[in-house]
């Protein structure tokens, strides 16, 4: 299957502009990185509403917290190993406990960061953020839902964090496909089996819906951006009608998008599940393609989950 391609960080710096422009009281604030994140446009298209406080994270945090109850609007970004591993502390005690209207939005997320290695490959805070108490947590599909998403958290009041990758991304959805936080979306209707994808892998998802059907099965496939609310009606429903569940993320098994589903139907209607993910170890350097094959987070993985679910069904 050939997608177009695009790179949501790319939107993300349109969309904070276009805010900008609409007439939103906002601030923009990055640490030293604002020529990866994007955000360096939104800098030069509005220097005085531009913020880079050098790479000191955590000091970020704590003036995004400290401009938010002025009322304005505060965005704040950086790598996602910096923004949630490195000011961890400073996200719990100024932003997220207080319930401050600051919204995270971190790039290079997950191993598609590729070459950077290990050390910037972060795999593990989406299980940061969602066990943050009202923090939301959106992991957007595509440059179509990125923009969406952030549109929607500029109106929602209250934190908010945004994980976005490196690397252009499958076009997955378009202008006019719903998004609203807390909603997931079925994107393909199936009998057999539901595949709950987020991110890039969504697109993987996709891939092996179409293989799994040359072989006589039927797949859903559940495109779930926001991590945080879940949407357990959705989980729940299709748990009930098509029996097994795999889940599919560029995260860490541990405490991702297959925990908290797994969580969900083992509270609510438990069901034969398979997880498609980092198995809990770090990843290396290497290119994003690469990368997604070593570990396993491929069409392919999906389809062999699923058959085997399918296997245990019967």
């Amino acid at each position: 299957m050939k997608w177009e391609m695009a790179a949501p960080r790319d939107r993300y710096a349109e969309t904070l502009i276009s805010l900008a422009k609409e007439g939103r009281d906002m601030v923009v604030l990055d640490a030293d990185l604002s020529s990866s994140t994007r955000t360096a446009r939104f800098g030069k298209e509005f220097p005085d509403r531009f913020f880079n406080s050098g790479i000191a994270e955590q000091n970020m945090m704590g003036v995004a917290a400290g401009m938010a109850p002025t009322g304005k609007l505060v965005f704040a970004s950086t790598f996602a190993v910096f923004a949630t591993g490195r000011a961890y502390d400073q996200i719990r005690q100024s932003i997220a406990y207080p319930h401050l209207n600051v919204k995270i939005v971190a790039t290079h997320a997950g191993i598609t960061v590729g070459e950077d290695g290990a050390s910037h490959q972060m795999i593990e805070e989406i299980a940061l953020m969602n066990a943050l108490p009202g923090m939301t947590v959106i992991s957007p599909v595509d440059i179509y839902e990125t923009e969406k998403a952030v549109r929607a958290v500029a109106d929602m009041n209250g934190p908010a964090y945004i994980r976005l990758s490196r690397s252009a991304m499958p076009v997955v959805t378009d202008e006019s496909t719903p998004f609203s936080i807390g909603k997931a979306l079925k994107l393909i209707d199936g009998s057999d089996v539901t595949i709950m994808a987020t991110g890039i892998m969504v697109s993987r998802a996709i891939e092996a819906a179409e293989m799994l059907k040359e072989r006589g099965i039927s797949a859903s496939v559940v495109n779930i951006s926001t991590i945080k609310p879940i949407d357990r009606a959705l989980v729940v429903s299709e748990a009930k009608r098509t029996g097994a569940v795999v889940t599919a993320e560029e995260h860490n098994i541990l405490g991702g998008l297959g925990s908290v589903i797994a969580s969900v139907l083992s509270e609510e209607y438990p069901v034969p599940l398979r997880m498609v993910g980092i198995r809990d170890v770090f990843g290396e350097s290497g290119s994003p393609t690469e990368l997604l094959k070593k570990y396993g987070l491929t069409a392919e993985n999906i389809v062999r989950a699923a058959e085997e679910l399918l296997r245990i069904k019967r």
